[in-house]
C-alpha cells in the first residue's frame, strides 16, 4: 500500500506521521510554501479534552482519547510541546451571572466547576474587569498549532515519508472510477489511497467524483499580540474575546466581531498589562456539517476523506485512527458517526 495525504495542516500532518510509524509509504503534499500555511495558522488551538466544550456528532466519541493522545504525541514528538493552563469561560450557562458557589455544579459535565470572582482573581492576578463568575475547566489546554505540524511533518520525514511543498493544481487521478494518485504542477504522485485533509479545499478536490460534500466555511480572525511573560495565564473566554498565551511573550486573540481595534482595546482594558499587535489574519475553518467526516469517500477506499472541526483539538486521535484503519484493514469503531454519507 501506498498513501498519498492532501493538505499539510495539523490534521494530513497528523495523518502522514501515524502512518510513517506504520512503515506504510507516504507522501504528503501541500499547495502552500510549507506546513500549516492554511488555516492552521489562524487557529486558535485551545484543546478541549473531556470536560465541557462543544463535540457534535462523532466528535462525541473521540473526545474521551484527546487528552491522552495529545500526552502520547509530547512523548513521542520533538517539538510537540501542550501548555495545560486551564480555561475560564463566562457567562455560565445558567444564569446571565451565574452562582458563585459549587452548589450548582451538577448542571456542568465532570471535570468543570464554577468559581468566583476571587478565585477567578487567584488564577487570573492581572485581569482587572473579571466577572462575578466563571466555569473554570483546569484540564484544557493549547498549543502552538504551526510548531506542532512543523513538528510532525519532521517526525514524519524521520520515518521515511515524503513532503512536497508548492503543489500547486492538485486534482485526483483516477482510471475506471478508482482513484490512482494525485497530480500536481509538478508530477504525478500514485496512490492506493488517498486522503483528503486539505479543510475547506477537500470540496473541490472530491468534486470530479461526483461527490457533494457538507463542509462549510466559517471565517475567524485571529490577532497575535507581543504582551509581557505571564498577563494571561489560562485560557480566557468571554463574550468580548478569547485570550490565551501561545508561548512565552505571545498572545493569540479571537473575537466575534468585525473590529479589531476595539477588542484589542476591549482586551487592554481588561488586563493591566501593554500589548502591541504584531498582526491580524482572517482564515477560513471547515466546519463539516453533523460533525467530522472520516472514512472512505469512495466505494473500493481509494479516497479517503478526513476533514473536523476542531482539528487542533482531534488531530493526534484522528491520525491515530485513520493510520491504524488504513494499515490494518480493519475499520474502527470510534469513527463510525463521522462516516460519509451519514447514517
Amino acid at each position: 500500500m501506498t498513501v498519498v495525504v492532501v493538505g499539510a495542516g495539523i490534521l494530513g500532518a497528523s495523518v502522514a506521521y501515524h502512518l510513517a510509524c506504520r512503515d506504510v509509504p507516504v507522501t504528503l503534499v501541500e499547495r502552500g510554501p510549507g506546513p500549516a500555511a492554511g488555516v492552521t495558522a489562524d487557529s486558535f488551538a485551545w484543546i478541549g479534552g473531556t470536560a465541557g466544550g462543544e463535540w457534535p456528532g462523532g466528535a462525541g466519541d473521540l473526545r474521551h482519547a484527546v487528552l491522552a493522545d495529545w500526552r502520547r504525541l509530547e512523548r513521542e514528538v520533538p517539538g510537540v510541546a501542550v501548555r495545560r493552563t486551564g480555561s475560564l469561560t463566562w457567562p455560565v450557562p445558567y444564569g446571565p451571572d451565574g452562582p458563585a458557589d459549587r452548589r450548582f455544579d451538577n448542571r456542568l459535565p465532570e471535570g468543570r466547576h464554577t468559581i468566583g470572582r476571587a478565585a477567578i482573581q487567584t488564577l487570573e492576578p492581572r485581569f482587572r474587569t473579571p466577572p462575578g463568575a466563571a466555569v473554570h475547566t483546569p484540564s484544557d489546554a493549547g498549543v502552538d498549532p504551526v510548531a506542532v505540524t512543523a513538528a510532525l511533518v519532521r517526525a514524519a520525514r524521520a520515518r521515511g515519508a515524503r513532503v512536497g511543498y508548492g503543489a500547486a493544481d492538485t486534482v485526483l487521478r483516477t482510471d475506471n472510477g478508482r482513484v490512482t494518485g494525485v497530480g500536481t504542477a509538478a508530477g504525478f504522485h500514485p496512490a492506493s489511497v488517498v486522503v483528503l485533509a486539505a479543510g475547506t479545499g477537500v470540496t473541490e478536490l472530491a468534486a470530479p467524483l461526483g461527490v457533494g460534500l457538507p463542509v462549510t466555511g466559517s471565517p475567524a480572525r485571529l490577532l497575535r499580540l507581543a504582551a509581557p511573560p505571564g498577563l494571561v495565564r489560562s485560557v480566557v473566554a468571554g463574550p468580548d474575546f478569547e485570550v490565551r498565551e501561545v508561548s512565552e511573550g505571545r498572545l493569540l486573540l479571537t473575537h466575534p466581531t468585525a473590529d479589531d481595534e476595539t477588542a484589542v482595546a476591549r482586551f487592554r482594558s481588561a488586563f493591566d498589562g501593554e500589548c502591541r499587535v504584531l498582526g491580524s489574519r482572517v482564515g477560513v475553518r471547515p466546519v463539516p456539517e453533523g460533525g467530522p467526516l472520516i472514512g472512505p469517500l469512495t466505494p473500493d477506499g481509494s479516497a479517503y476523506l478526513a476533514v473536523a472541526h476542531s482539528a487542533v483539538t482531534l488531530a493526534p486521535t484522528v491520525g491515530r485512527l485513520v493510520a491504524a484503519e488504513l494499515a490494518t484493514g480493519q475499520a474502527a469503531p470510534e469513527l463510525n458517526r463521522c462516516r460519509f454519507p451519514r447514517t
